[in-house]
């Protein structure tokens, strides 16, 4: 019975061993998972027992004394003061007298030769964005140059009249004018001569009448900048006739921080003379011109470097001759500070297309014929390069030397007597258009003394070298050229000032030498001129003034046109008043 049970125990403890075993495989069977384990900080060692002195240590002195007890107090008596502290105050600026400005004058004065100088100019502020101005000039004398057998009067007289108006987007102005002018032929050449009878019978007399009419508009934030449309018509009493009218939108916007402007030209001019170019064909003296433009423009800044890069390109038609030309020129500049304000070089290469007019030639030499041929000059190029700058607050210089390429320069020639002589122009006492292909070699220099404000000086000079295709001379362009100007604040009431002008030799045709085909034309050269001009003015207070000018003090009746003499020392006197309504 025992070895039953011991066989029973024995099975049991087996079969128990194996279900352990059969578990244990299974559990071994089972896949193991990883786990990622990131490490935020990286492990840093520490000293967790290092010893630390106390701030109150713990002596071992055989012998400790004890600290003594200190007892005190502060004892206060108050002290009788008068002292009191003074107010601040701002310190005292010595200000400048203020000056006052006024809106209008008016100028009057009588000299020799009965000339009379008037002038009135007036602004009418109408409220804080819109104004009106008013200008009106007269120059006249009843002439008496020694040794003039014609009447040499002359008289100019213009008014001007503005409106502008100033918003906050833009601004835009309307201008208007008339002007009055009278000249007289009075040059007769010396040969051939004349009767007197056939003197009297000449009418020298010749007046110029004008008219212009504006308008401008400029906005500030738009890329249509500004335009401007200015008609003018010109004529005479002889029955021309002119009418110009330029019309020039401006465009302005950036690229990659770099701003570019456009101007685009509309230039049309339209005109006739009443005597035909040649009296056998009868062929009318018509001219109708219009030039169309565009002329864009990239400014470059770079620190002392300032770079303008730009073309005009130009398409003119003149309907009367049926010719059409199509003209491309640079227009570049630069400068560039190599000193700060001390030394600026600078330099350029432009050209461009300028239209001639009947009344530009007027107002250059009054004495013209009212037969000119009209056309457009066309200047190929205009190279320079120069220095300027300011070497102290009281001098400042500019240097420059050039070359000039134009075709078709407008020359003022001496009009040979007519046969048939029908005008008052027609006895060689007038002057014509002639063109031709000039090349010019130039040079500049100006020098300018401002001692304080109440003393400036400045002096300039300019010499020309002209080199012709057809013609045989640059008739009447000088090659020397010089000014001096100044300007004398002497005391408080007292005031001077003096302008000296010199001219050098110029040359024109000698018309008194009949004109033979086969041989060069006569030159007669123009002596060079000297003319000094000096004002003197006082001023009795803010409001009133008396002037005396004098010009042509040299004395001198020089040619300024061949056979021409102006009038001899010049004396006029005047008074100035200045108000506001």
């Amino acid at each position: 019975m025992s070895r039953h049970i011991k066989k029973l125990i024995h099975f049991s403890w087996v079969f128990a061993c194996s279900i352990t075993t059969i578990f244990a495989q299974d559990k071994d069977d089972e896949t193991i998972e990883t786990e990622r384990v990131v490490i935020v900080k990286a492990y840093t060692p520490t000293i967790s027992d290092a010893f630390k002195v106390k701030s109150t240590p713990v002596l071992n002195d055989s012998v400790t004394q004890k600290k003594k007890q200190i007892r005190y107090s502060i004892f206060s008596v108050p002290v009788a003061s008068t002292f009191k502290p003074a107010k601040g105050r701002a310190a005292n600026i010595d200000r400048p007298k203020k000056i006052p400005l006024y809106d209008n004058y008016a100028t009057l004065g009588f000299g020799n030769f009965t000339s009379v100088l008037a002038e009135f100019y007036s602004n009418f502020q109408i409220n804080r964005t819109d104004n009106i101005g008013l200008y009106l000039h007269h120059n006249s004398s009843q002439g008496g140059i020694e040794d003039v057998l014609l009447d040499d009067k002359f008289y100019n007289t213009f008014l001007d009249l503005n409106y502008t108006s100033r918003t906050k987007d833009f601004t835009y102005g309307i201008e208007l004018g008339v002007e009055h002018q009278l000249y007289n032929w009075y040059g007769l050449p010396e040969i051939p001569a004349l009767t007197q009878a056939q003197i009297d019978a000449i009418d020298p007399q010749q007046n110029y009448y004008g008219a212009k009419l504006g308008g401008k508009l400029q906005f500030d934030d738009l890329y249509f900048k500004r335009a401007s449309l200015n008609y003018r018509f010109f004529g005479d009493a002889l029955s021309t006739t002119e009418h110009h009218a330029v019309f020039t939108p401006t465009f302005e916007f950036e690229i990659a921080d770099e701003l570019i402007t456009t101007d685009f030209i509309i230039d049309y001019l339209n005109g006739s003379f009443d005597r035909p170019l040649d009296f056998i064909l009868q062929r009318p003296n018509n001219y109708s011109i219009l030039n169309l433009g565009v002329q864009p423009n990239l400014v470059v800044l770079r620190d002392n470097l300032t770079l303008n890069l730009g073309a005009s390109v130009f398409f003119s038609i003149d309907s009367e001759n049926n010719d059409n030309d199509f003209f491309i020129y640079p227009k570049v500049t630069a400068s560039y500070r190599l000193l700060e304000e001390a030394v600026i070089a600078y330099g350029g290469l432009e050209g461009g297309l300028r239209q001639n007019t009947y009344r530009d030639a007027v107002q250059a030499n009054p004495y013209v014929s009212p037969t000119l041929r009209l056309t457009t000059t066309h200047n190929q190029f205009d190279a320079y390069v120069g220095l300027k700058g300011k070497i102290s607050d009281v001098v400042s210089y500019n240097f420059r030397g050039g070359y000039i390429s134009e075709d078709d320069k407008a020359l003022f020639v001496n009009n040979r007597p007519e046969t048939l002589q029908l005008e008052g122009y027609d006895f060689g006492n007038s002057f014509a258009y002639r063109y031709d292909d000039i090349l010019t070699l130039s040079g500049y220099g100006e020098i300018n003394f401002n001692i304080n404000k109440k003393f400036k000086l400045g002096a300039s000079a300019e010499y020309f070298n002209y080199n012709t295709e057809d013609e045989q001379e640059a008739w009447n362009l000088p090659e020397v050229k010089a000014s001096v100007l100044m300007d004398y604040q002497i005391t408080d009431q007292w005031f001077a000032g003096a302008q000296l002008f010199y001219v050098g030799e110029r040359k024109d045709i000698n018309t008194a030498v009949p004109f033979v085909a086969s041989t060069p034309e006569a030159i007669v050269t123009l002596d060079s001129y000297f003319d000094a001009n000096v004002n003197l003015g006082y001023r009795f207070n803010d409001k009133l003034s008396v002037f005396v000018k004098g010009n042509n003090l040299a004395g001198e009746n020089y040619e300024r046109w061949s056979n021409f003499p102006v009038q001899g020392i010049q004396v006029l006197g005047g008074i100035t008043y200045k108000f506001n309504y």
